[in-house]
Order: structure tokens, then sequence, then C-alpha cells
């Protein structure tokens, strides 16, 4: 007589396999509807879990992979801290992946927690670190992991990040709040939702205030320093330039300073920038810089207390934990002259 295995109850069920796997395995990260079709299917074709296998499956290495596009970036570095610091409390080692934004590497990290290599993951990516189509379900059981700051749009993975879209409101309403009407903005990578969302709330803001959208006055780029000297160059060059400037980083925001006093404006008197971030240095550039502080501590302490419940099978209450964000308001925005 064969043996009845995952996928002959998956296909009984009317679920994917990797459905079938975690109602078994890890019921509270299917609904409750899905557990009792599985549980109830399973009883029905007398499917029997593969204790051998799970005990195999269920072994833990103590490592955890932080998958990051740039580990050099400022607000990354401080993020990076605060999981190896909270990972520690936990009993776990972290495993550094710097992908660099290449695709392969982030796929590269993601098979070394599907080969049982580490027990988890928390990426800062827009993208899964598994070869998936968005909105396609896996064909395999996804291993325990954490999404951090850029949303990939997935029900089944825990999110922990800010509301870009409401912060990046606030950063433009308060450079409008002064005075200002000829705002522009320094983006990051337009793929990325953060980006995507800082720009909604950018637009949202001038809509409320009835100030006309200014397709010149959006700079698409990266989150570099040296995109905010780039983009700043060709805003100066305008036939009417703005009045300020919203940088979607603090690093854009350093470039941007950086060329504005190169090309003798001064700021904020002739220029008000803001920038994204809050990072260590944001106080004690010249002018000091207002920002958007996003808690990076508080942010990698939850990504990595999120992953070791799921690591521990543990419940996870919420899959969408959005923490505050604050407007820090210091000397390099004022009143337009």
């Amino acid at each position: 007589m064969s043996t009845i295995g995952i996928k002959e109850l998956a296909e009984f069920a009317g679920v994917s396999v990797a459905t079938a796997s975690r109602a078994i395995s890890n019921p509270n990260r299917v609904s409750k509807v899905t557990r009792e079709k599985v549980q109830a299917a399973a009883k029905e074709i007398g499917y029997t879990p593969n204790r051998l296998g799970a005990g195999l499956r269920t072994s833990k290495t103590g490592n955890v992979i932080v998958i990051i596009p740039d580990a050099g970036d400022t607000f990354n570095f401080g993020a990076i801290k605060a999981i190896e610091k909270a990972a520690s409390e936990h009993g776990f080692s972290v495993l550094l992946g710097d992908t660099q934004n290449l695709r392969e590497r982030e796929l590269a990290y993601g098979d070394l927690v599907r080969t049982r290599q580490a027990d988890g993951i928390i990426f800062f990516s827009y993208r899964l670190p598994f070869d998936i189509e968005p909105g396609q379900e896996a064909d395999f059981e996804m291993p325990p992991i954490v999404n951090s700051c850029e949303d990939v749009g997935r029900n089944d993975i825990p999110l922990v990040s800010i509301n870009n879209e409401l912060a990046g409101e606030e950063a433009t309403q308060h450079l409008i709040d002064l005075g200002h009407e000829n705002i522009a903005v320094i983006t990051g990578d337009s793929n990325t939702p953060s980006t995507q969302d800082r720009l909604k709330g950018y637009l949202t803001a001038l809509k409320k205030a009835g100030i006309r959208k200014r397709q010149e006055f959006i700079q698409e780029g990266q989150y570099c320093i040296e995109q905010g000297e780039e983009s700043t160059k060709s805003l100066l060059q305008l036939k009417q330039r703005p009045s300020a400037i919203f940088c979607f980083s603090d690093e854009i925001a350093i470039g941007c300073l950086s060329t504005l006093k190169s090309a003798g404006f001064e700021v904020p008197g002739d220029m008000s920038v803001i920038g994204f971030d809050d990072i260590r240095f944001a106080k004690y550039f010249y002018p000091p810089l207002t920002t958007v502080a996003q808690p990076v501590e508080l942010i990698g302490k939850t990504c990595m207390q999120v992953l070791a419940k799921l690591i521990n099978k543990q419940e996870v209450p919420e899959m969408r934990i959005i923490l505050p964000h604050q407007l820090i308001v210091r000397e390099s925005t004022g009143k337009p002259r």
C-alpha cells in the first residue's frame, strides 16, 4: 500500500502543497478555515505526517540571515546593529547578506535557509529571496521570514515598517506650512515601495494644498549621496527653480546640501532641504537637517523578535507592524524669501 504524502493531501483538500504543509506543521500561519479544511481532509484520507522528516526539518542551526541591499548605508547599518543585539538575546547568530541589490545574491542567501543552513531570514527588499513571481504562491513551505521596510505585499509574511505615505505627506506639509509652493523631491529607487509611498504622500500634500504637480520637480534616482548631487544640479538648471527640496533619504540630503553650498546657495535662506531617516549624523550637518525619523533600533529589534517567534513556532499576533515615525524640525528648513 502506497504512503499518502503531502502532495496527495494538498490535492484532496484543494490547496497548494505549501498551504497543506503549513496547515499541518505550522497551523498558526494559515487561516482557521484553511486549517480545518486541511485537517478534515487528512483525517478522511488517513494522512500521517512523516515524523522523521519533521524531526530533521525542526533541527536548528542557531543562525539567521539578514539580507540587505547595502550594508554600508547608514540607516541599514543601524538596523543591522539592532538586529544583532536582539538576536544575541534570543540565542541566535547573524549572518549578513549584503546583496548590493543584485538578484542572484538575494536568491543565493535565500537558498541557505531553504537548505536548512540557517533558521530564518530578515530581508530589507521589495523582492522575496526566492524565485517566485509576484502574487504567486510558493510550491514549497516558506521558511521563517520577516520583511522589513520594503513591503513585498504578501499577507503570509510579517512586515515591520513605518507608514511611508503618511511620513511623505507630513514632510511635504511642513514645507507648505512654511510658505513653499515650488517643492521638488529627490526620490529613491522607483521600484521600491518606500519610494512609491513617500511620493504618494508628497503628491497628496500638494493636492490638498491646491499646488500643481510639476513633473520636472520629481527627480527619480537611488538612495545615495551621489544621487543627491546629480539631481540637485539638475534642479538648479531649471528656468524656475524650486524653493525647497524634499530628499527621500538623509544620504541624498547630504549630496543635496553639498551641491547647494558649492553653487553658492544658502540653506535655508535660498533653499530649504528636508531629509528622511534621521541618521546619527543628521543633527551635525551644517545646517542641522530637518528630517523624518525612522525608529531604526525598534525596527531591527522588532524584526528579530518576530522572526524568533516564527522559528520557535509561536503565534505572531500581528502580520503588519507599523511603527511610529517623527518629523524632526531643525535648521535646514525655513520660510522662502
